[in-house]
């Protein structure tokens, strides 16, 4: 009946526009500011000084700009209230799913079953496709995902004439590729450690304290007491054990990052379960003598392999896997890898070591930077790509994973608001619910703002965390231009913004941004070979060596 509802509405504003059209086109404008008189031809009336083949195409014109408009006012009309007609049925469509699978748990089931998640609980899965497989279907699309194809070959036909000219050798070198990703044994090994824990210690430290809750009478005490057991635990291995091993090891760029991203990554999967489970466990009391309802350790391991950070019992299940479709993701990822490669190769480490033998003025800095421009906007664009679209729609296949919206059309943003919102969803989902929507609720809906900054704070916080382990250096680029500038943006261009102009604005801004990420930190990067560090104080590491470094 809701939907019916929504269709009728649509349909008397949509009858409303067209009588509104059609009322403004039987208007007519005439020029009362002085009277003219009008000369008599063979077929009527004339207008002085202009001839009527003339009239006639002004006429013409003026009626097709119109009709141009209104027809744009319309689709965006129809687009608006299709768009919320949608949204309204997929929501209701899940609430009625919800309702009755709760209503057939309550009659054939045990009464303590696990609830079905309902949308007002937090996020709600439902099978749907990533955006850029249903735009690569589009052929003018799919024209500007061959171009980038087409790039990468003039790439390797350039590194292969490069190298026959200067060297004389028809084989390029992939040094930078085997350097970035050495001592792989060492991140495997470090990777099995961190995830034998983050599978098994939450889910062991849960099922203890479920027994103990209910039938102690310190329920105060016996989840304090888990509580410092489990962050001691997930400080000793997911914050101390990775930092360990990659100092300690002295692994490359690559390998760092791998560790560091899975450190991450387990403890936003393991907090998620914790905060999913805890409070099911609390309110379902079990009968006296059954343990509590607890979910099954197959569904906690299916979630640290699926590619969400929210963790359900449950998730829409794709019928069959598409073997054809993940080698495909897969040549997709080691092509993207490849061609970062080159454009560090061509486009970034010839400019920089150069720039190595000159001192760090203004006027370098400015250079560099614009150098920097298209090359770091290549690898923000490569890095989209070959993670958020290939490498998590590969595991969603593996797993069947039915629900692929891991980002959003985050390239017609017209705000940084929306960009924030729709660039990473995965990740989106899990500060919106777990960091911006606790807060307002321990603070009972006051202080959005604070929640907001909060938020952007400790996004930043992470992001230069997963930079400092994978350079080796601090050199806090990212988190100024992501707390700092990020924040302005985000008040100056808000979702108020609307015009395409606002989409150029956020362009230019995101590639002025990676041009500089990219210039200062490679600049600092060669910088620290050319004038390693002295001492082990806490300013000579948090100082960058590019300031003050002697080239001479």
């Amino acid at each position: 009946m809701a939907n019916k509802g929504a269709v009728g509405s649509f349909s008397g504003e949509l009858a409303q526009a067209m009588a509104a059209t059609d009322t403004s086109n039987n208007v007519r404008h005439r020029d009362t500011s002085a009277p003219q008189k009008d000369h008599p031809t063979e077929n009527g009336l004339s207008t002085p000084g202009v001839k009527p083949a003339e009239l006639h195409a002004d006429e013409l014109r003026n009626w097709r700009k119109h009709v141009e408009q209104v027809k744009a006012g319309i689709l965006e009309e129809v687009q608006d209230q299709l768009s919320g007609l949608l949204d309204r049925a997929i929501t209701e469509s899940m609430e009625s799913f919800s309702q009755h699978a709760n209503g057939h748990v309550g009659t054939n089931g045990p009464k303590n079953a696990t609830r079905v998640h309902k949308p007002e609980d937090g996020k709600v899965f439902i099978a749907r496709q990533s955006l850029l497989d249903e735009l690569f279907e589009i052929s003018h699309i799919r024209t500007i995902f061959n171009m980038f194809i087409a790039a990468l070959f003039l790439f390797i036909i350039s590194t292969f004439v490069v190298d026959y000219i200067d060297q004389g050798r028809l084989v390029p070198e992939f040094d930078l590729f085997f350097y970035a990703f050495g001592k792989l044994s060492v991140v495997l090994w470090s990777w099995m450690f961190m995830f034998t824990y983050t599978l098994l210690g939450p889910y062991f430290v849960l099922s203890v304290w479920g027994e103990l809750y209910h039938s102690s009478a310190w329920k105060t005490l016996v989840s304090i007491t888990a509580a410092l057991l489990l962050g001691a635990a997930e400080a000793a291995v997911l914050l101390v054990f990775p930092i360990y091993v990659i100092l300690h090891h002295q692994l490359p760029p690559a390998s760092r990052f791998i560790i560091t991203v899975e450190q991450i990554r387990f403890f936003m999967k393991s907090y998620s379960f914790i905060r999913e489970t805890v409070p099911s466990v609390i309110k379902n009391k079990p009968k006296e003598g059954f343990p509590p309802k607890l979910p099954t350790l197959s569904s906690y391991l299916y979630f640290l392999f699926a590619p969400t950070l929210i963790y359900r019992e449950s998730y829409p299940r794709n019928p069959y896997i598409r073997w054809n479709y993940i080698g495909l993701n897969l040549m997709k990822i080691m092509g993207s890898i490849f061609y970062l490669n080159f454009i560090l190769v061509r486009l970034c480490i010839p400019v920089f070591t150069n720039d190595n033998v000159k001192p760090f003025t203004t006027k370098t800095m400015v250079l560099a930077m614009f150098h920097a421009t298209l090359p770091g906007m290549l690898m923000m664009l490569l890095g989209f790509y070959a993670f958020l679209h290939c490498w998590l729609n590969t595991f969603a296949e593996l797993l069947r994973f039915a629900d692929r919206m891991f980002y959003k059309d985050w390239w017609n943003s017209t705000s940084f608001t929306n960009y924030y919102r729709t660039w990473n969803i995965v990740v989106h989902d899990w500060l919106f619910y777990y960091g911006y929507r606790d807060f307002l609720f321990l603070s009972k809906r006051k202080f959005r703002s604070a929640a907001m900054l909060s938020v952007f704070a400790i996004s930043a916080l992470v992001h230069e965390y997963a930079l400092t382990m994978l350079f080796g250096f601090f050199y806090p680029v990212m988190f100024c231009t992501f707390a700092v500038i990020g924040v302005m943006f985000t008040f100056a261009m808000n979702d108020k913004r609307k015009s395409h102009f606002w989409n150029i604005i956020m362009w230019t801004s995101l590639m002025l941004g990676q041009g500089i990420h990219v210039c200062l930190y490679c600049q600092e990067w060669y910088a620290q070979i050319r004038c390693p560090r002295t001492g082990t104080s806490f300013w000579e590491l948090v100082t960058p060596r590019s300031w003050f470094c002697d080239y001479q």
